[in-house]
């Protein structure tokens, strides 16, 4: 029997989307760690970076939110996130190596 709940099951879902550079996972998993909506907790180091990679794959609503977590953020944890967002857009290029 699988212990994890549908919530659990589609949130596993949409990080694997997001991490693949869909830019509606990207922006909804932002939305989520912003707003510790869906059983997330509020992450903004978290949602920076989501938003980072929603604006990089075109989403259109991503530069906004992001500009409004980033309010509400250090200098470090900017920086935190923007390192975050590069590692995971690596290692994309890696596996489409």
């Amino acid at each position: 029997m699988n212990d994890m709940t549908m919530r659990d099951q589609a949130l596993v879902r949409r990080l694997a989307y997001a991490e693949g550079g869909d830019p509606d996972a990207c922006f909804d998993l932002g939305m989520a760690c912003s707003t510790g909506s869906g059983g997330v907790a509020i992450d903004l180091v978290s949602a920076h970076c989501w938003f980072n990679l929603a604006i990089h794959a075109g989403h259109p609503r991503a530069a906004d939110c992001r500009a409004e977590v980033a309010f509400d953020m250090t200098a470090r944890e900017v920086v935190a996130a923007q390192k975050m967002a590069r590692q995971i857009l690596q290692s994309r290029q890696r596996l489409a190596a």
